[in-house]
């Protein structure tokens, strides 16, 4: 699990095709590896990768083919700039929202203008994932924990404050650029829930509609 609060930008050192999928290299920058041990988890834009060898400037991890065709790792090129995030402790600060580093989705930069000292960004998510993302609810963007302005439709406005901006890889981003998103992980497990029994039945799908109100004695 993780916070959302990136605590430093990394890099990536190398890609090596192994077997079908890719191994990573990611040099963690200003990042303290001092208490990282192999096995542990370490979210890169927002992906959760599992460290298997610290040769001190950076750590090696394995990306399946599956976190390859879901994220934005397979439009990422040796130097590409990452955000890191260490996995939470007992003792974390919990300055953003939970975070498991399983990316739902790609999203896409659809409108970036200035707004005083801080940035707005108008972020399109995919149709399917629309429904998770609220108004002043959070959202999970290339691994960075962010309070939704505003929605419509699929867009949906974030303000980045100049911090975020030096802090983050997201003073990057232009029209176009695509990014990983993780919906509130409270909006996903609900919607599974309010499914009962039926979760079990091929094809079942999530909603909130008058028949599944009236189904569970809202209405």
């Amino acid at each position: 699990m993780f916070t959302g609060i990136i605590e430093a930008v990394g890099q990536i050192g190398a890609m090596e095709p192994k077997g079908g999928d890719v191994r990573l290299y990611v040099k963690t920058g200003a990042l303290d590896l001092g208490d990282v041990a192999l096995g542990d988890s370490i979210a890169t834009n927002g992906v959760c990768l599992t460290v298997i060898d610290l040769p001190g400037d950076g750590f090696w991890a394995d990306v399946s083919r599956e976190s390859i065709e879901r994220t934005c790792f397979r439009f990422l090129k040796v130097g590409a700039s990452v955000n890191l995030e260490k996995s939470l402790t007992p003792e974390t600060r919990m300055g953003g929202h939970l975070v498991t580093g399983h990316v739902d989705g790609l999203g896409e930069v659809v409108r970036r203008q200035e707004d005083a000292r801080s940035v707005q960004f108008t972020i399109r998510a995919p149709a399917q994932l629309a429904k998770y993302i609220a108004e002043k609810g959070s959202i999970c963007i290339d691994g960075t924990s962010l309070t939704v302005n505003s929605v419509a439709g699929a867009d949906f406005e974030i303000n980045i404050i100049p911090h975020t901006v030096t802090g983050t890889i997201i003073g990057g981003y232009h029209l176009g650029t695509k990014v990983n998103l993780e919906v509130d992980i409270i909006a996903r497990y609900l919607e599974r829930l309010m499914l009962g029994e039926k979760a079990a039945d091929e094809g079942a799908e999530g909603g909130i509609d008058l028949g599944m109100l009236r189904d569970n004695g809202f209405a």
